[in-house]
């Protein structure tokens, strides 16, 4: 854990060891040597969690002043405030509203790929879940056996076959992931993070897949391992990143060999997250999604999802007049600027004056419990 900051009371960091979303917030702690102190999410945890912000799900966060905190996004820009130097979300205008657009595609939209990947293959299905087992199952009256067999039928049941895994979408899920390699690759080709010699938040974007999941688990481990080496190779960079160390400049603008990812965001992401927000308006528990001309039915609601697309919004109306024209041009040239804003008012209630300490159970909160 990172020990830099003096004088700096450790955070308390409940996670666990193999979840996404902590594996990304412990990178980004970690590169701005914020002290921290790691608790793994147990049951008895879990209900202190729930009891505090209102849903179990994880990384959740204390204050020293006891105050507690949960997701990673709203958490980083909260701490980018207490400890902004260096700085993760560029100054730059165009580099910022960009960044943070590839960081909200890449945490949430590589988000199904990673269970599928964990969960629709047998044998990191039967890793993962005695990992759980053991580590968050840690005093439960059962046997292993039963723990293992009673993780694996939740999560394939909730963030596989549960969330439009099924052999329509199959290859498209996987494409999602092979994708992404590729793009990566292309960029770390040329530098050693995503814009330059350090990393930003679009970096800590992507780590949350790239780490726990693809990076770790055996079947896209070795996909990754095999055809796209430079990957594994910044998954650890980021991880062994430290700001007093990682030095140097990010390059100008926003550059090209970020337009394929862009591509993604407009035809797959952004007409994903109407999709959401459409099923969302209607006050449905699920809904259905055509992404990049593939069906998917039956996909979880998610309010979380529906406040991403406000988010994005507004971070475009955040943007100084003498930058839009720029980001508006960036995000017609890759097929972003109409879904962006397709619907007239997403409508969230999620209530972003809050976040990331207001205490709340959100609509559809699971997918951030186990990963």
């Amino acid at each position: 854990m990172a020990q830099h900051r003096d004088g700096v009371t450790p955070l308390r960091v409940v996670g666990s060891t193999i979840s996404y979303y902590t594996g990304k917030f412990e990178g980004y702690l970690r590169y701005k040597e914020i002290p921290y102190e790691f608790v793994t999410m147990t049951p008895r945890v879990r209900r202190e969690v729930r009891e505090r912000t209102g849903a179990a799900q994880m990384p959740a966060v204390r204050l020293a002043d006891g105050r507690w905190m949960t997701d990673t996004t709203p958490m980083i820009a909260w701490l980018e405030e207490e400890f902004p130097d260096p700085a993760v979300i560029p100054a730059d205008p165009a580099q910022r509203f960009f960044s943070l657009l590839v960081e909200d595609y890449a945490e949430e939209w590589l988000w199904r790929p990673a269970m599928h990947y964990r969960w629709s293959y047998r044998r990191d299905a039967l890793q993962l879940s005695r990992t759980i087992a053991d580590e968050m199952g840690a005093g439960v009256p059962l046997p292993g056996i039963l723990k293992r067999a009673g993780v694996r039928r939740r999560q394939i049941g909730g963030w596989a076959k549960g969330d439009g895994v099924t052999p329509e979408t199959w290859d498209h899920i996987e494409g999602c992931y092979t994708g992404a390699l590729a793009h990566l690759t292309s960029i770390l080709d040329d530098r050693p993070y995503l814009l330059g010699a350090r990393p930003t938040i679009a970096d800590f974007g992507y780590f949350a897949s790239m780490f726990r999941h693809f990076g770790l688990d055996p079947t896209p481990s070795h996909l990754m391992r095999e055809t796209a080496p430079q990957v594994f190779e910044w998954v650890a960079r980021v991880w062994n990143a430290r700001a007093s160390s990682t030095i140097g400049p990010l390059v100008e603008g926003v550059p090209d060999d970020w337009g394929p990812i862009l591509d993604e965001v407009g035809s797959a992401y952004l007409p994903y997250l109407n999709a959401n927000a459409r099923g969302w308006a209607a006050c449905s528990e699920r809904h259905d999604a055509v992404v990049q001309g593939v069906a998917y039915r039956d996909l979880p609601v998610s309010q979380y999802r529906v406040w991403c697309l406000e988010r994005l919004r507004e971070h475009f109306a955040a943007v100084p007049d003498e930058a839009k024209a720029i980001v508006h041009a960036r995000l017609e040239a890759h097929g972003c600027w109409g879904p962006l804003w397709e619907l007239d008012d997403p409508a969230s209630g999620y209530d972003g004056d809050e976040v990331p300490f207001r205490g709340r159970k959100v609509h559809y909160e699971g997918h951030r419990f186990y990963g």
